[in-house]
């Protein structure tokens, strides 16, 4: 862990705990995290399991990758530096709403391996659920929905993961779904089921 910059810091604990949270919202803070190569069905399956979720009863959140480089990190690009604190920014942020008892869903490439350890370890009062969104790289090209691998393979975009900027695979993620081979609801339903079996939500 970085040294802080700023000195004379004191961390101020709350008087509403984690329990307190969890018996208000009737299920646990948690950090639902995606990952995988764009096209891969990240976005599309966060936002089906939020809505699941919701319709349950629970608070989610949901940290898409595009839209925190609107706002938060609108002062990072694609090197691996950026990559780097671009993940790191949304472990904190993800790790603030999941305390507040939140189910905080993540949709992000983080393409390496440390990044992604790194958004885990920071993590204290919450579960982090790495969620593999597995498919192959011609599935993820033929796909392209933004027609940011056309612009890669012409060389129009720069360390484009999966064609000039590599993509680490989760070597033991909690969950791995197959977006190539099963449907969107099934893959949700999955993650679902993970977070029951772990006591997240109640059955």
């Amino acid at each position: 862990m970085k040294k802080h910059k700023a000195e004379n810091i004191t961390w101020h604990d709350s008087k509403v705990s984690t329990g307190d949270r969890t018996r208000r919202k009737g299920h646990k803070g948690a950090i639902i995290w995606c990952t995988g190569l764009s096209g891969s069905g990240k976005s599309t399956v966060a936002i089906t399991v939020e809505r699941m979720l919701f319709e349950r009863g629970c608070h989610t959140y949901i940290l898409d990758g595009d839209n925190m480089r609107h706002g938060l990190n609108r002062d990072l690009g694609f090197s691996p530096e950026d990559r780097h604190e671009n993940i790191r920014r949304i472990g904190e942020v993800a790790g603030l709403l999941a305390d507040a008892g939140l189910i905080t869903i993540t949709a992000f490439i983080s393409p390496y391996i440390a990044d992604r350890n790194i958004a885990r370890d920071c993590q204290t009062s919450a579960p982090f659920i790495e969620i593999f969104c597995e498919c192959p790289l011609e599935v993820c090209e033929q796909r392209d929905p933004k027609g940011l691998y056309k612009k890669a393979r012409s060389g129009e975009i720069k360390n484009f993961t999966g064609i000039d900027a590599p993509y680490e695979e989760p070597a033991e993620p909690e969950v791995v779904i197959h977006t190539n081979d099963e449907t969107v609801q099934i893959c949700a339903k999955n993650i679902i089921k993970y977070l029951e079996e772990q006591g997240i939500l109640s059955t």
